[in-house]
C-alpha cells in the first residue's frame, strides 16, 4: 500500500461523484477531506461545493476524472451485454435440458416478452444503421 495519499478523492454516484481535496499536511497528520465540488457526467455539470472557486487544477483533475470515469462506464456497460449474452445462452440450455413444466411456466411469458422488445429494439437500430451507411455511400458517389 501506498503512503502517500492521491490528492483528490472522488466518491462515486450514479451519475457523477462528489469531489473532496484529500489533507495530511496538518498538525495531528489525521487524513482530512474537504469537499469541493459536485459532478454530474450525464450533463458535464461542475458545481463548485458552497462557495468554493474552484482552481484551474482542481478542473482539469475533475475533467480528466470525468473523462476516464465515462469512458469505465462505457466499457462495463458492454461487458454487462456481453454476460447477458453469455446468460441467454445458459438459459437456453437450461430450457431445453433442465427446467421443469412448471418452471418453464413461470418464466416463460415475461422471458419472451423482453426478448420479443430486445428483438424489435435491435431490429429497428439494425435498419436504421444499414439505411446511414446506404445514405452515406450515395452521398460519397457525388
Amino acid at each position: 500500500m501506498s503512503t502517500e495519499l492521491p490528492p483528490y478523492y472522488f466518491r462515486v454516484r450514479e451519475n457523477g461523484a462528489f469531489v473532496f481535496r484529500v489533507d495530511t499536511e496538518n498538525r495531528m497528520r489525521r487524513i482530512e477531506m474537504d469537499q469541493i465540488a459536485v459532478v454530474n457526467i450525464r450533463n458535464g455539470e461542475v458545481k463548485p461545493h458552497g462557495d468554493r472557486a474552484l482552481t484551474d487544477e482542481d478542473l482539469r483533475v475533475i475533467r480528466a476524472w470525468m473523462k476516464e470515469r465515462t469512458e469505465t462506464v462505457a466499457q462495463r456497460q458492454i461487458d454487462d451485454i456481453l454476460r447477458t449474452v453469455d446468460h441467454l445462452n445458459l438459459t437456453t440450455h437450461w430450457a431445453q435440458t433442465k427446467a421443469t413444466d412448471d418452471q418453464l411456466e413461470q418464466i416463460s411469458d415475461s422471458l419472451l416478452l423482453a426478448m420479443h422488445d430486445l428483438r424489435s429494439v435491435l431490429t429497428r437500430k439494425k435498419a436504421d444503421r444499414v439505411l446511414a451507411a446506404q445514405a452515406a455511400a450515395g452521398n460519397s458517389d457525388d
